[in-house]
């Protein structure tokens, strides 16, 4: 955990970005594969999302230029 007390002599900077590495070391990275197979969800959700709501715009488009 990040201590946020400043120390004297101005070394405050310094100390969190040495606690910051201390964490970062403990992170678990994912793989390769886990990465590309987790991108290749996102792009695929954006993607479907996008044409939904694209489909929609155009279909109330279309409805709006009926009514009116």
């Amino acid at each position: 955990m990040i201590d946020l007390k400043a120390p004297a002599g101005g070394k405050f900077v310094s100390g969190f970005f040495s606690q910051v590495r201390q964490e970062l070391r403990q992170v678990t990275w994912p793989n390769r594969r886990d990465t590309l197979r987790m991108t290749t969800i996102v792009i695929a959700i954006t993607l479907a999302i996008g044409l939904y709501l694209g489909g929609l715009d155009y279909l109330l488009t279309l409805l709006m230029g009926l009514i009116i």
